[in-house]
């Protein structure tokens, strides 16, 4: 199989997982937990937030154990096979929740999520393998243009079955919709299992008490490594706060723009067509913007236009003011991923790279969207208002951009600190 097959098979994944994460994550499933299984019930949100905060708290403890793993046995497609399916199974299982029924649909949604967070580890661990250092970033790209565009057929795909809304009358269309994101997901997932082969290593048990002793072991000293590096540590504080808070909104905006402004089923999947789109052209223009003025000042940059996303959302009194904040909220979105990717290799040593970005995108990448969810809901819960809870996620970004200007733009990757 030539070199390009194996590529777009590794971009086709991208493609296929996405279903999950738009229909499960962030618009569907949200608002059928909330509205149907849950009632309608405030405590639906701070259930809901329950269940992403700890799928992400579990990723984040076995990630490193798992990666470890994968390493030393060289199993990594079979781990990534076992979390995709996992997360498929689950996925389909719950098209048979219901009315009442939120323990056992926060459970498989708990698995669902580990299971699509869970494999991402391995899926990236690829990207080197593929291509050179030359094109790792245009092949990365292309991975996140395929993601953004499996989200926009999943939703084109299942527009009829949600048309007439999420609500009991439609409970049936609903339940279809789930199975058949997860067909989606196990369909444009199979290929890169077809293309791609294990190494063979002479390691006859993949995890071991030693394995997870070892794993640890790797944690710590990645962390001693990286306090060593005073911008590093303070970019990675900073990053902990605001992507918090960014994947809180993402984890909520169903929710919130049903519950607080009454859309409807066709006006939130024209919203998160829309949202996706801007995603992909604020990717494009601030990846520019980046190469010209630099990653940090890019970052404060879409942190202030966080800032009056948040506030417009909470003061907005109309669907089309809220679809305005929507559009400009999905280009914040798009481009604070691009600009915190590259600040983070500006400031990392070129002979940590490895063991910093493994650092980066797992164990603190999932530990980083833990506290946002769990804060919305509890206070969404208790004080019986979206817009308070919302307001409460700029202490998140007032932190964070606290901390990002206290960061060098690049002394960390020359000067350790002794």
């Amino acid at each position: 199989m030539t070199e390009k097959l194996k590529v777009f098979s590794w971009l086709l994944f991208d493609f296929a997982n996405t279903s999950f994460s738009v229909m499960m994550v962030t618009f569907a499933f949200p608002l059928y937990f909330k509205n149907v299984i849950c009632h309608g019930d405030p405590s639906g949100d701070a259930i809901w937030g329950f269940s992403v905060s700890i799928s992400m708290l579990l990723v984040a403890l076995i990630s490193p154990v798992l990666g470890a793993a994968a390493d030393y046995s060289g199993r990594r497609k079979r781990f990534l096979f076992f979390f995709t399916l996992l997360s498929v199974v689950a996925t389909a299982l719950l098209s048979f929740s219901g009315p009442g029924m939120a323990v056992m649909a926060a459970t498989l949604f708990v698995f669902a999520n580990m299971g699509f967070e869970g494999g991402l580890v391995f899926y990236d661990a690829y990207l080197k393998e593929l291509t050179s250092d030359r094109s790792l970033g245009r092949v990365s790209g292309y991975g996140f243009a395929m993601g953004y565009l499996g989200a926009l057929v999943i939703l084109l795909l299942l527009k009829p079955l949600l048309s007439d809304g999420i609500v009991l009358a439609n409970v049936h269309n609903v339940q279809m919709s789930f199975l058949a994101s997860a067909l989606f997901f196990a369909l444009f997932a199979t290929p890169i299992f077809l293309a791609l082969r294990d190494e063979k290593k002479e390691v006859s048990t993949a995890i071991s008490i030693a394995s997870v002793t070892r794993s640890i072991r790797e944690v710590r000293h990645t962390i001693r490594h990286i306090l060593n590096y005073p911008d590093l540590s303070r970019f990675l504080l900073a990053y902990f706060f605001y992507n918090d808070a960014i994947l809180t909104v993402i984890a909520f905006s169903s929710i919130y723009a049903q519950n607080t402004f009454g859309f409807t089923t066709g006006e939130l999947i024209l919203f998160f067509m829309l949202v996706q789109t801007t995603a992909i052209a604020g990717s494009v223009i601030f990846g520019f913007i980046t190469d010209r003025i630099g990653p940090k000042r890019t970052i404060v940059i879409t942190l202030v236009i966080w800032f009056f996303v948040v506030i417009a959302a909470i003061l907005s009194d109309s669907k089309e003011l809220f679809f305005s904040t929507g559009m400009l909220a999905g280009m914040s979105m798009g481009s604070s991923q691009a600009a915190s990717r590259s600040m983070m290799a500006r400031l990392t040593p070129i002979e940590h790279v490895t063991e910093f970005f493994g650092f980066y995108d797992g164990t603190f990448g999932k530990a980083s969207a833990i506290i946002g969810p769990l804060v919305f809901g509890l206070v969404s819960a208790q004080a019986g208002s979206q817009r308070v809870a919302l307001a409460s996620l700029l202490m998140f970004f007032a932190i964070g951009l606290l901390l990002m200007t206290r960061v060098g733009s690049a002394g960390s990757r020359y000067s350790p600190q002794e």
